[in-house]
């Protein structure tokens, strides 16, 4: 089997050296084209208005000047000799659940595999301090999850979202098949700070304030110390809104 591997936190990134550990107890074909410098937050952004540059530093090893989506089409279009068999991106340095899921360019990455009719996982660890992630966790759990899956299968339109708590290997209370879950209180703020000449910049970041998800959802799952497993497409129609707004222009004077 021929593995892909990327992120969205960089060549240097941990997580992509955990990612690493995960593919290698599955197959000894494994790439890995990772973007340069970190693009978290950069969703399925392409880059469409600069050149793309790449960087190698082993046989097998690249940096791509772009974001995650950029990685994984560089991978496949020009630097491998062949079509991988399977997308790992990972693993994040902080979890991808709810509402992130629509900004996370690990997640984006493996969206852009799907797109080219690749199997993809993506893979996070969710953790209260950036500096003291439990790497071993995903190191010593991940290639077991991803083994299962591949042998399960799921669906060409959609992709995995896996992503670990913030628990060391042996405390992880089980594996939940969950659902995108909804928080209930907004975390992400600006933060305004002055440079040394007195020039206002701004610094985004979260609140500690935890939602309180329902049973079933992959917040729930990572809050209760267990694996979220959850499917993801990209269908992104709200079907109960489509009868009440075609009655509106069915009747509407302006249709």
């Amino acid at each position: 089997m021929r593995i892909l591997c990327t992120n969205d936190d960089g060549i240097y990134a941990r997580g992509l050296e955990a990612l690493e550990k995960i593919a290698r107890e599955i197959s000894d074909d494994v790439w890995v084209v990772a973007p340069q410098e970190e693009q978290s937050g950069a969703a399925r952004a392409l880059t469409l208005a600069h050149p793309i540059r790449l960087r190698q530093y082993e046989e097998r090893r690249f940096a791509v000047s772009g974001t995650p989506s950029d990685a994984v089409l560089m991978a496949v279009d020009k630097i491998m000799d062949g079509k991988p068999d399977l997308i790992l991106s990972g693993v994040n340095n902080g979890q991808n659940l709810a509402e992130d899921v629509t900004v996370s360019g690990t997640i984006a990455a493996a969206f852009q595999g799907m797109s080219m009719r690749i199997p993809s996982i993506a893979m996070s660890l969710s953790r209260l301090d950036r500096a003291k992630a439990k790497w071993e966790t995903a190191e010593t759990l991940g290639a077991g999850i991803v083994k299962t899956l591949l042998d399960t299968g799921w669906p060409a339109d959609a992709v995995i979202n896996v992503n670990f708590p913030d628990r060391e290997p042996d405390k992880v209370a089980g594996v939940e098949v969950t659902r995108q879950g909804h928080r209930d209180a907004v975390q992400l703020f600006a933060e305004e700070r002055r440079d040394l000449r007195g020039g206002a910049y701004y610094w985004y970041g979260y609140t500690g304030e935890l939602s309180d998800p329902p049973e079933g959802t992959d917040l729930r799952a990572i809050y209760d110390g267990r694996i979220s497993i959850t499917p993801l497409h990209l269908a992104l129609t709200h079907d109960a809104a489509i009868a009440p707004l075609c009655a509106a222009f069915d009747k509407s004077p302006n249709t």
